[in-house]
This record gives structure tokens, C-alpha cells and sequence, in this order.
């Protein structure tokens, strides 16, 4: 076996995992999921049916990712973060039907006990602060706080805050705003 599963996690028939990938302890990662190389999945995790997760994606203790959700290479979940995936659940009528996909950029973060109401887009290498609840989709490189979460700033894809000229303080990166949120111009050495 190329990738890791520890005794107590269960991984049913028809799933696709990566190389080098690590499931820990009482996780579950249920049929027609596809997960990519070098990720973590830490204890608890449970993955639904035919959720895509791309390569070197870590996720904390106490996530689920549910129907519906896609996670691009690099994306961090913090511990005990939530995804949804149906707007107006209700125990006694079945919405599965009703699915909202919900579509996570490369290199995005979510800090702890942030929650993601289905049916938006997350940029790339955007950040939810720990937290926040994200209503709305979000730009490239925003910076999400509160509930509802509201863009409070910029980050870098090194994850530092971007001073009001947009240039990173740590790695020299410096961007431009689109429409959809921030892109590199250019990188100082």
C-alpha cells in the first residue's frame, strides 16, 4: 500500500487515495472519494461520497467534508471547521437532491470552527479567519473575519498579511487587484 490508513479509520470500496497520503485515527472516507497525494487526514475526518481532494491537502482534526465539496492542491482545514452542503436542511424531508457545491481554491486556509455555507466559491489562497461563517463567495487572497464573514484585508499565498500597497513583508510577492481578488505581478528577490 502506497498511502497510510490507521486500524481504527475505515475506508470503503471505490475510493481513490494518493500516494504517501496519512488517515489517522477513527476517520472514514466513504465511496467514490477521490483524495490526492501527500495529504493528512487527522483524527476524526470523515470524507463523503465522491468528494474530490487534490494533492497535499491538510485537514485537522474533527472535519467533515461533505457531498458537494471540492478542494483544490494545498488547502489547510483547521480543527472542527464545517462545510454544508444542503441550505435549508430538515430532518424529515430528504434534500439530497438539493446538493449546493461548494469549490475551495488552491492553497486556501480555514482556521478552526469557521463554517462554510454551501454553495459559494472559495479564491485561491484565500484565508477565513477562525470563526467566521462565509455566506458569500470569496476573492482570491481575501482575508475573511466575522459572522457574516466580510474581507478585512489581503494575504499572500506565503500567508502573511499584505501591507496597503499590497507587497508582502516576508517574501517580497507584490499584486494587483482584479475583480476576482488579488494576482502576483511580481516577486522581489
Amino acid at each position: 500500500m502506497e498511502y497510510f490508513v490507521h486500524e481504527s479509520s475505515y475506508v470503503d470500496d471505490g475510493v481513490e487515495i494518493g500516494k504517501e497520503t496519512k488517515i489517522w485515527h477513527f476517520s472514514h472516507v466513504q465511496s467514490g472519494a477521490k483524495i490526492g497525494m501527500d495529504c493528512i487526514l487527522g483524527q476524526n475526518v470523515n470524507i463523503a461520497n465522491d468528494v474530490t481532494i487534490g494533492n497535499n491537502v491538510k485537514i485537522q482534526n474533527n472535519v467533515s467534508v461533505y457531498k458537494g465539496v471540492t478542494l483544490e492542491d494545498d488547502v489547510f482545514c483547521g480543527p472542527s471547521m464545517v462545510f454544508t452542503n444542503v441550505f435549508n436542511p430538515r430532518a424529515h424531508v430528504r434534500r439530497m437532491d438539493a446538493v449546493r457545491k461548494t469549490f475551495v481554491g488552491k492553497g486556501a486556509t480555514f482556521g478552526a470552527n469557521s463554517t462554510i455555507v454551501c454553495g459559494v466559491t472559495i479564491g485561491q489562497y484565500s484565508m477565513i479567519a477562525a470563526g467566521a461563517v462565509v455566506t458569500k463567495d470569496v476573492r482570491s487572497h481575501a482575508l475573511m473575519k466575522g459572522n457574516p464573514a466580510r474581507e478585512s484585508g489581503w494575504v499572500c499565498s506565503c500567508g502573511v498579511k499584505l501591507d496597503s500597497f499590497l507587497i508582502c513583508k516576508s517574501c517580497g510577492a507584490r499584486f494587483e487587484k482584479t475583480d476576482s481578488g488579488l494576482r502576483e505581478v511580481e516577486r522581489e528577490e
